[in-house]
């Protein structure tokens, strides 16, 4: 397995930790309920954040760059998620 393979591994098996947190909550309480589309929005995010966090890190020499991306990629994704969980900025794609 090269450094490739073992990476993606690392991404695929955090993803699929992370889901199955909710997954695992529906079981014991009624204040989580996610629908499938919730599932697979979610999973979409962290993919792309992800994938977008790989190419940035690969791409970029500077470790101040690479330090200023991963947070501004770690501030986006929050934001996006914290709007389709509640709608803090009311568009049509809240969670409200």
């Amino acid at each position: 397995m090269n450094i490739n393979t073992k990476r993606g591994v690392f991404w695929l098996g955090g993803i699929g930790l992370i889901l199955s947190i909710p997954l695992v909550a529906m079981q014991f309480t009624q204040e989580v309920n996610w629908s499938l589309s919730d599932f697979f929005l979610f999973a979409g995010l962290l993919t792309t954040v992800g994938l977008i966090y790989e190419l940035g890190i690969r791409k970029l020499s500077s470790s101040i760059k690479r330090n200023l991306v991963t947070l501004l990629l770690l501030l986006t994704f929050l934001l996006m998620w914290a709007e389709l969980a509640v709608g803090i900025f009311s568009t049509p794609f809240s969670g409200s």
